[in-house]
């Protein structure tokens, strides 16, 4: 019986689920425009493996997808794959210039930009698996394999005097939308001032964006499609409103992403949205903080990223990171250190045993699970809702600890934890195999962690996973 059915036969009630608005700025209580959530977060440019502060999205996308569950809502989740029109300027403010991630990868690598996009995704795949995330209840459309989707949408917005056409593209006519700017109470003058933006002359206004950019003349591109417009590809920004017309309909419940995201990519997602339906496309965002490490935002840009795997290869289990996120509000930035994942570690490890060790049978304590939602009704106050299991942790039932884990997804009620592999007798290896293990475990010992890292992918390309494990290396075939 779920917590929602036990509840309402001890005629208890769940509180009010309430969530922080970005576009308000307020705490507002939640209710879908009708029985199924219809929810959408924006996902990776697999131009390169994500680190774990992108990954901090999905997980605030999940944790809420499981309080939606736990308050007995059906949902309907989507979250994008952008494998085109993500352009190097893009994150300098509102510039449609630089060549496309995507194309910049593929030429660094000397592989085609199928094959970048194809090889990045299964990693953010296996990153999600091993967080925990249930990949079977969210469709992960690809921006490419919606081309035609994207075009009809820019021929409406044509259509309906939105959109106008230079020498390098169609362009989104912010003019012609007074709304421009409201989600976060954008302040476009400053913004103006403040942003590394080339100036682009032929554009109407500033803030104007792409919507269909043309391949550069006597220029082949990988990744480009023949338009009313000409040969060219899409804007950033009108994959995911066309996606989200396509699969979830002209209005959605919930948009999730991070907080970097509100200036300027999802304003122009609501421009689009808006400009072409004349209703409210979206009800509730919510973005999630930064990471930082030694006080600096955790991104590739700064040349200080962390991977997931890199915290597997430390002996420590990956759902240490979801713990460690648990520990701060969603809203909140947070500081990575070593220390910090390495105690979230010890804490899970600890909480796991805790609940082997507590009585099993009887019914869930409802006492203990009002307070836990009550934390959890909060705007996912995880940190509060994290703190009561502790506090009350000697006084818990296994039937009790495992509803909390319904929302919280440390997987508790798993017999092994999700990250541990087949163990492969290093007897059965191939000596080529057995030599590169040794090889990584000494490099390991010496904490060469980019000797291992370059070990662990010469053990993967002759056909083998490898995790690192408080046990030692852990191999099984792929």
């Amino acid at each position: 019986m779920g917590i929602f059915s036990f509840l309402t036969s001890h005629n208890k009630s769940l509180p009010a689920l309430k969530l922080h608005n970005t576009l308000s700025g307020e705490l507002e209580v939640f209710e879908p425009l009708n029985g199924i959530v219809k929810m959408y977060n924006c996902g990776p440019t697999v131009y390169e493996q994500q680190h774990i502060g992108n990954l901090r999205g999905p997980l605030l996308a999940n944790t809420l997808r499981k309080t939606l569950e736990a308050w007995g809502y059906p949902v309907k989740h989507v979250s994008n794959i952008t494998d085109v029109g993500h352009l190097t300027g893009d994150n300098a403010g509102d510039a449609d210039i630089g060549e496309d991630r995507m194309e910049a990868s593929a030429k660094k690598r000397g592989l085609s930009a199928q094959e970048i996009a194809e090889t990045i995704t299964q990693l953010y795949f296996a990153d999600l698996d091993n967080l925990g995330i249930d990949r079977s209840k969210i469709e992960f459309p690809h921006a490419t394999a919606y081309i035609q989707e994207q075009i009809a949408l820019v021929k409406t917005l044509e259509e309906k005097g939105y959109a106008y056409t230079i020498d390098d593209g169609v362009y989104f006519n912010t003019a012609k939308f007074p709304a421009y700017g409201k989600l976060g109470a954008i302040n476009l003058g400053g913004q103006k001032d403040g942003a590394r933006v080339e100036e682009n002359t032929e554009k109407k206004n500033q803030h104007d964006f792409a919507l269909w950019k043309l391949s550069k003349p006597n220029e082949q591109r990988q990744q480009e499609w023949q338009s009313p417009w000409g040969t060219g590809f899409p804007g950033w920004h009108i994959e995911c409103t066309a996606m989200i017309f396509t699969l979830l309909g002209k209005q959605i419940d919930i948009h999730l992403g991070g907080i970097d995201l509100v200036p300027i990519h999802h304003n122009n997602e609501i421009a689009q949205a808006e400009a072409a339906t004349g209703k409210q496309f979206v009800r509730y965002w919510m973005h999630n903080a930064f990471i930082t490490i030694e006080g600096k935002r955790l991104s590739k840009s700064q040349g200080n990223t962390i991977y997931l795997h890199q915290i597997i290869e430390r002996g420590l289990s990956p759902m240490a990171l979801r713990y460690w996120y648990l520990t701060g509000h969603y809203r909140s930035p947070m500081n990575f250190t070593w220390e910090a994942i390495e105690g979230a570690d010890t804490a899970l490890k600890r909480l796991v045993r805790a609940y082997l060790e507590m009585p099993e049978g009887g019914e869930p304590d409802t006492k203990f699970l009002e307070e836990f939602y009550k934390a959890i009704a909060n705007d996912l106050d995880t940190p509060k809702a994290l703190a009561l299991v502790w506090e009350h942790i000697k006084t818990l039932n296994r039937a009790t600890l495992a509803e909390a884990d319904k929302i919280l997804g440390l997987g508790l009620t798993e017999v092994k934890p999700p990250y541990k592999l087949a163990v492969v007798a290093q007897t059965d290896l191939p000596e080529e195999v057995q030599v590169l293990v040794k090889e990584r475990e000494a490099a390991r010992h010496e904490k060469d962690f980019a000797k291992a890292d370059d070990l662990r992918g010469q053990i993967e390309a002759l056909g083998y996973n490898i995790k690192d494990t408080p046990e030692g290396q852990k191999l099984s075939k792929k």
